[in-house]
C-alpha cells in the first residue's frame, strides 16, 4: 500500500531550496523544488558524516543533471538517482543517498512511502485507477 507523506503546499517550496520530511520509520528525506520547477526527494542524512543536512545543501546541476551540494563537505549528488558526482576526493561509489517518489497532487507535495516503489525512481504521477486503489 502507498503511503502518502504529506510535505507542504507546493507554493511553500522555495525553488532551489530544500525542506527536511521525517518519515513514518524514523528516517528523513530531503525535497526539493528545482528552478525547472521538478520535484525530487533524497535521503536527508549525509552519508559522508551522518549528519541530517542534505535539505540544506545548494542545488545546481551537473551536465544537465539537477544536483545537490552537501552543506558539510560539499559531495555533489544527484538528485535523479542519490548518486555520488563529486567530492573532495572525487567520485565516490560507497556515498549514495536514497531516493524517493514524490507526488503533485492538486497543490499538494507528498513524498510516496511504499516497499514495491524503487529507490531509484522519482517524481511521477499516480493514474486514477491507482490512485483508487486499482478499482
Amino acid at each position: 500500500m502507498i503511503t502518502q507523506i504529506p510535505v507542504c503546499r507546493y507554493d511553500q517550496l522555495i525553488p532551489g531550496r530544500g525542506v527536511a520530511v521525517l518519515l513514518p520509520d524514523g528516517t528523513q528525506a530531503a525535497v526539493f523544488r528545482t528552478a525547472a520547477d521538478e520535484l525530487y526527494a533524497v535521503g536527508n542524512l549525509d552519508p559522508a558524516t551522518g549528519a541530517y543536512v542534505i535539505s540544506r545543501g545548494l542545488t545546481g546541476s551537473r551536465g544537465g543533471v539537477p544536483t545537490v551540494a552537501s552543506p558539510m563537505l560539499k559531495h555533489v549528488y544527484e538528485l535523479v538517482s542519490g548518486r555520488c558526482v563529486d567530492g573532495p576526493a572525487g567520485p565516490d561509489p560507497s556515498h549514495r543517498l536514497p531516493t524517493f517518489p514524490v507526488l503533485r497532487e492538486d497543490d499538494l507535495v507528498y513524498v510516496l512511502d511504499d516497499p514495491a516503489i524503487p529507490r531509484d525512481e522519482n517524481a511521477f504521477e499516480l493514474d486514477d485507477a491507482a490512485r483508487d486503489g486499482g478499482s
